[in-house]
C-alpha cells in the first residue's frame, strides 16, 4: 500500500484547508486510517482517525474544527481543517494500519500564520 498526501499550504489563522490521502492497492477498505502531525522540533502526534467501520476520533485540540472522512470506493481519506490556528502548523502525515501491517504517506506541510 502506498499513500500520497496532498492539500497542505500556507493559510492565515481562521482559515481552512483540506488534506487528501490517496492510496494504491485493493485493501484500503480493510485498513484503519489516521492523520498525524509533526510540529517543528517536536514529536509526531496523532490528530484524528477513522476506522474501517467509519468510527471517528479526534485529539481534543482539534475537536469541532477538523473532520476526518474516507471513501473506500475512491481509496481516499480526507481531513477538513477549519478555524486553523498557528499551533496547527506542522507536517501532516496520513497513516493506514491493519492486520497486514502499517503504512505511512509522505508529509504535507501546513503553515498557519497569525
Amino acid at each position: 500500500v502506498q499513500l500520497q498526501a496532498s492539500g497542505g499550504g500556507l493559510v492565515q489563522a481562521g482559515g481552512s484547508l483540506r488534506l487528501s490521502c490517496e492510496a494504491s492497492g485493493s485493501i484500503f477498505s480493510l485498513l484503519n486510517l489516521a492523520w498525524y502531525r509533526q510540529a517543528p522540533g517536536k514529536q509526531r502526534d496523532w490528530v484524528a482517525s477513522v476506522t474501517t467501520g467509519g468510527y471517528t476520533n479526534y485529539r481534543d485540540s482539534v475537536k469541532g474544527r477538523f473532520t476526518i472522512s474516507r471513501d473506500d470506493a475512491q481509496n481516499t481519506m480526507w481531513m477538513q481543517m477549519n478555524s486553523l490556528r498557528p499551533e496547527d502548523t506542522g507536517v501532516y502525515y496520513c497513516s493506514a494500519s491493519g492486520q497486514i501491517g502499517s503504512y505511512w504517506g509522505q508529509g504535507s506541510l501546513v503553515t498557519v500564520s497569525s
